[in-house]
């Protein structure tokens, strides 16, 4: 990894260990910002106060070496990335502005894709972790991690009927809740639909209607200039010497006939007049035949405005039109057709609640008998990890119990309450020595004993995560003595089968690491590029010293170092 600009450091690179690797360093060095890197690394939350204070940006690289069938890197070639000679390069930019960006083999990337790859790569234990442990909510989700596919699988099973189950009992409350406003619905859109159906409006009857009543209400004035325009084109049989349209254009076609033969565009002007005269002659027949069937009757306009009227009357109501009043109708038919079914529905919905209380009751019970069995598995790999942090006589153990709730879950003849997870309540107890009482992690330890129990946990955890890197964060906080020696032991024996990075004050856990690390500050306040540096040999001495007497120059101390060292080195794993 290469950290610029973050924190403390000013620009720093720190090689891990392909096996053990011990992170350590004096109060507020700069160690936890190893940590945060990692974390900025795998799509950890972006935090603009982490950015050095004068720099524009912060700047994590790192290069983690995959298997090219490994998840990790399918899913990243999936998105565009590329493989740089069997590793995979990951880079994080944060602004001081809070601006974040993240690169993954040379492609610019989400950074929630980060976070999908971590699931694969690294597995973080830290302080936080621990804390959030106390919780017993947090303990069930770890226990549930821990059992894998056979807490998983019925998991999911029960937690898809359990949303079946929350959205049926949601509509199934709403449908009784709401009768009432549903009633009041259901009465407005029949007597709408009654309303509809006795006037019986058709397709575009109102248009037709509006045109007849125009026509009807002006009959007379229709009729007196159909008879004037027919007596214009034909003439007036009362008027013999009165003149008409018909009459003219017969006389210039008679004219132009008997000349046509000389001029051949006269010819075409008489079969034009000739046509005209034809029109005019259709025209006063069909003015004849509309003054003749023109109905003048009263009754017809009262009736017809009495339609329009009862038309109007929907159309104010339902729709601009008889059009929208009709298409108004089509969907309320169909509403209340659903709306008279409530009762059906309600029925349908009661009876799918109950065989879905009765699933997740079954389901329930196979869940917590899953998590029983992996309960005892669980007690059992913590205590035996404690007799190695030196508590021979400690006992974890798993309660899991269900609260009764009269509106729960019928579970073994008891009705308990359920959520989203289940029926069970999980609960770490400790029985630190025998006789103790076993009690909740959070009352029943000490400070020490507290950290060796959370460790064991984590290291429980550790060995059930298919990652390849492990990171502890001062873990082994309030651990001293041979209980200190015991956690290294540990720690060295887990890094024989994968890759671990320990942030540690301890020099017992720090004596068995394969590589050591310090984070030295300069005297400016800044971890620079050689501010991270690889102990070897005598140095390692001398911080391992530092560590233990604050004095590396220390006879005492550097002998004490040495011994830790042999002995880390001859220890049996």
């Amino acid at each position: 990894m290469r950290i610029r600009s973050l924190g403390v450091i000013d620009d720093a690179v720190v090689e891990l260990s392909p096996g053990f690797t011990a992170v350590t360093g004096e109060t507020g060095a700069g160690k936890t910002m190893v940590v945060t890197s990692l974390g900025l690394l795998l799509g950890g939350r972006a935090d603009p106060a982490l950015v050095r204070i004068g720099a524009k940006a912060a700047v994590v690289e790192g290069r983690i070496t995959v298997p090219s069938d490994a998840p990790a890197a399918v899913r990243a070639e999936e998105a565009g990335a590329e493989l740089d000679d069997g590793a995979l390069l990951i880079s994080r930019t944060i602004s001081a502005e809070g601006r974040s960006r993240a690169h993954l083999g040379g492609r610019s990337v989400p950074v929630g894709l980060l976070g999908e790859l971590a699931e694969d790569l690294v597995a973080v234990h830290g302080q936080t972790d621990q804390q959030g442990l106390l919780r017993p909510a947090r303990q069930r989700q770890a226990l549930d991690r821990y059992a894998g596919d056979a807490v998983a699988v019925p998991l999911e099973k029960y937690a898809a009927a359990h949303r079946r189950l929350r959205a049926v009992a949601g509509e199934l409350d709403e449908l009784v809740t709401r009768a009432r406003e549903r009633a009041q619905e259901a009465d407005l859109l029949r007597f709408g639909l009654d309303e509809i159906a006795a006037a019986e409006p058709q397709p575009g009857e109102d248009v037709e209607l509006a045109a007849e009543a125009e026509r009807l209400g002006h009959a007379e004035a229709l009729a007196s200039a159909a008879t004037a325009g027919h007596r214009a084109l034909a003439g007036d049989p009362e008027d013999p010497e009165g003149v008409d349209a018909a009459t003219l254009v017969a006389g210039a076609h008679r004219a132009l006939e008997a000349v046509r033969s000389h001029d051949p565009a006269l010819a075409a002007l008489s079969d034009r007049i000739g046509e005209i005269g034809i029109l005019l002659s259709d025209a006063a027949g069909e003015l004849a035949g509309y003054a003749d069937d023109l109905d003048a009757d009263p009754r017809r306009l009262a009736a017809v405005e009495e339609r329009r009227a009862v038309l109007a009357h929907l159309t104010r109501k339902y729709g601009e039109d008889v059009e929208a009043v009709l298409e108004w109708a089509e969907r309320s038919a169909a509403r209340l057709a659903e709306l008279e079914g409530d009762d059906t529905r309600i029925a349908e919905l009661t009876a799918e609640r109950d065989a879905l209380r009765a699933e997740l009751a079954e389901l329930a019970t196979a869940l917590s008998e899953a998590r029983t069995e992996a309960a005892r598995r669980f007690a059992d790999a913590v205590t035996e990890e404690l007799a190695s942090l030196a508590m021979p006589h400690a006992r974890v153990t798993v309660a899991i119990r269900q609260t009764d709730d009269p509106d729960g879950l019928d579970v073994g003849g008891r009705t308990v309450a359920f959520g989203a997870s289940g029926v069970d309540e999980v609960e770490l107890l400790l029985a630190p020595h025998p006789g103790a009482p076993a009690r909740p992690i959070a009352k029943g330890a000490s400070g020490g004993e507290l950290s060796r129990v959370m460790l064991a946990v984590e290291v429980v955890f550790a060995g059930s995560d298919p990652v390849p890197t492990y990171l502890f964060d001062e873990v082994d906080a309030g651990v001293g003595g041979k209980a200190a020696v015991e956690v290294g032991r540990r720690l060295a024996r887990l890094a024989q089968s994968a890759q671990v990075v320990v942030v540690t004050h301890l020099p017992q856990v720090a004596a068995f690491a394969d590589r050591h690390l310090v984070v030295e500050k300069t005297h400016d306040g800044s971890v620079t590029r050689s501010g991270v540096q690889v102990m070897e040999g005598e140095d390692r001495v001398r911080e391992l010293s530092r560590m233990l007497a604050g004095q590396e120059d220390s006879r005492v101390a550097r002998a004490h170092a040495e011994e830790l060292l042999a002995a880390a080195r001859s220890a049996d794993l």
